[in-house]
């Protein structure tokens, strides 16, 4: 059927040329070959079938089979290898050969060239010797045992990867140990030469003893150093007007801090390292600083002296000096508290005697009272101690738990002394001191609002009617503190960046004893400069001086009665700007 159209469809080709080409095209096509005769019992037609059997390629030694096409064939095409339909003589042959396997040891030809006596397509003699090499080939390779071998390889490759000494590395030499072996740059005498034992060297801050210490200067000469030391007696010997602690307007208070400067003869390394407190003695004549810094020296500079013996240095502590005071009484002494002791100078007897002495180390303290004689101390551990001067010993009256985890500052409220101030790590408390206990001390008032470590807490200096705060979370907080409630009111804040960072002290914001409602502090801004606030959160004046001031001063003061302010850096350095 397939043939017959596409006999129609050439036919209807044949139509479409034109007479000439039809010709040409006939003469050129052979004619068709003869039919053979049919058979004498010729069975119904069967369409021929065409059948292609693939079957896998058999294990090294057996014969390999090809695809092998199973049909009828004509092979009496004269060798032209044109495909004819063939009819078999019987329905038998022509199952026999639509249905003839592939196994066996029959030569059937995948394209049908030959033919065997049954019928069946046989393998030309080309195809048998193609089959006949890849055969051949097959058993060469399997005798080389390639596969064998390079699995073999493959396997040591793998194990020898693993093996593989790897070179050690080196190791670092360490930081004591001498690269060289030269004895003459070891500074090692020869054997021969009996060795000299070295001295032992000294500690670079030697620890100081425990109780009193002679008021001595290191390195200094004692003549300079007596002369000081003599200027800090005369003016504390003076008396000095009782004049109350004035409160002027605004106006007038802001013309008198533009009129302080900052001179290059108001700048001295008073200490040899950080600056941690600041301390300006009540003297009206002279402007006397004293200031604590990392290793524990304090340091005393006469400002009015611009010789080098101005200033000299003491060691009577072993760590920071935190805080210092001069006695409110008694000027000719200072008191100076360290992490591990609380110390008076006195210069009068030219020592340091030792008042309190706590292995939980100490934070900070303020007097009690005007004569000095109690004072109120806070410790690392949260605690607080009373600690009378008067009392032979260095252990503290009373200790009293208040709740805290860290108790940084205390305060004592200016006019009610029972009342004190606690800063911790983010708690702000004001206390009575006649009801605190060893354990279960209650707060009489809270300032709450903050939300990461206080660094400092004070009450104003006349009335303590307001207390400043200095807040880890960059707020200045001011809050009024004129009826003690059970929670202070927030008066205002001030966003100020607080963020000083490991190498500066923190920041402490205090109040300037001539003005109830003005305090001061430093800044971390450029140009360096030092800040005075309002209580209503108004910034009033900026200290600076591009010439002289390039640094940052953590630590501030105001002089009690004078136009002074001292500020303290971390390399030891003083700046005082004057009226």
């Amino acid at each position: 059927m397939e043939m017959a159209a596409e006999s129609g469809t050439g036919a209807a080709e044949r139509r479409e040329l034109s007479p000439r080409s039809q010709q040409q095209l006939q003469e050129r096509t052979p004619p068709p070959p003869a039919a053979p005769p049919p058979a004498p019992q010729a069975a119904p037609r069967r369409s021929p079938q065409l059948r292609v059997l693939l079957t896998p390629l058999p294990a090294p030694g057996r014969r390999l089979p090809q695809k092998r096409l199973l049909g009828a064939y004509d092979g009496a095409a004269g060798g032209d290898g044109k495909r004819r339909r063939a009819e078999p003589s019987s329905p038998e042959r022509a199952d026999s050969g639509s249905d003839g396997d592939g196994d066996g040891d029959s030569d059937s030809d995948s394209d049908g060239t030959e033919a065997g006596q049954d019928g069946s397509p046989q393998l030309s003699a080309y195809e048998r010797k193609r089959l006949k090499n890849i055969s051949e080939n097959a058993k060469f390779f399997a005798a080389l045992k390639l596969h064998e071998s390079a699995a073999r390889l493959h396997e040591i490759a793998a194990k020898g990867t693993s093996q593989v000494a790897r070179r050690a590395k080196p190791r670092k030499a360490e930081s004591g140990t001498v690269q060289r072996r030269s004895m003459r740059l070891q500074r090692i005498q020869p054997p021969e030469v009996p060795q000299v034992e070295a001295p032992a060297q000294e500690e670079e801050y030697p620890q100081v003893p425990a109780g009193p210490l002679p008021m001595a200067a290191d390195g200094q000469e004692e003549k300079s150093e007596t002369a000081l030391l003599g200027t800090w007696l005369q003016l504390s010997e003076m008396k000095h007007n009782d004049t109350e602690k004035r409160t002027w307007d605004m106006k007038r208070y802001q013309a008198a801090l533009s009129s302080m400067l900052l001179r290059e003869d108001g700048v001295r390394k008073v200490v040899s390292s950080r600056v941690c407190s600041v301390a300006i003695h009540p003297s009206e004549s002279t402007v006397l600083v004293a200031a604590g810094d990392k290793n524990g020296h304090v340091g005393l500079w006469d400002v009015s002296c611009t010789a080098e013996g101005g200033a000299h240095v003491f060691t009577p502590h072993n760590s920071s000096v935190n805080c210092m005071h001069f006695s409110p009484s008694q000027p000719a002494q200072l008191l100076s508290l360290s992490h591990d002791s609380l110390r008076c100078g006195d210069v009068s007897r030219a020592l340091f005697d030792e008042i309190c002495r706590s292995e939980d180390g100490l934070s900070s303290f303020d007097f009690l009272e005007d004569s000095a004689c109690t004072a109120l101390v806070g410790l690392w551990d949260g605690t607080v101690a009373v600690v009378d001067r008067r009392t032979p010993g260095t252990s503290p009256e009373l200790l009293a738990d208040i709740g805290f985890k860290v108790t940084r500052t205390v305060a004592v409220h200016p006019v009610d002394r029972q009342y004190f101030l606690a800063a911790g790590s983010v708690d702000v408390r004001v206390f009575d001191v006649r009801w605190l206990r060893r354990s279960g001390s209650s707060a009489v008032s809270a300032l709450r609002g903050h939300t990461k470590s206080v660094a400092s807490a004070y009450f104003s200096p006349v009335s303590g009617r307001r207390v400043v705060t200095v807040c880890a979370d960059d707020r200045l907080r001011v809050y009024d503190t004129s009826s003690l409630s059970a929670t202070a009111a927030l008066l205002s804040t001030v966003r100020h960046n607080n963020n000083t960072g490991r190498w500066l002290t923190r920041f402490r914001a205090v109040w300037d004893p001539k003005q109830e409602q003005c305090f001061v502090v430093g800044s971390m801004a450029r140009p360096r400069q030092v800040e005075v606030f309002q209580d209503t959160g108004v910034l009033l004046h900026a200290f600076c001086s591009p010439e002289c001031l390039g640094s940052v001063c953590s630590i501030n003061a105001f002089h009690p009665t004078r136009n002074v302010l001292v500020g303290g850096n971390s390399s030891g350095r003083l700046h005082v700007f004057m009226g």
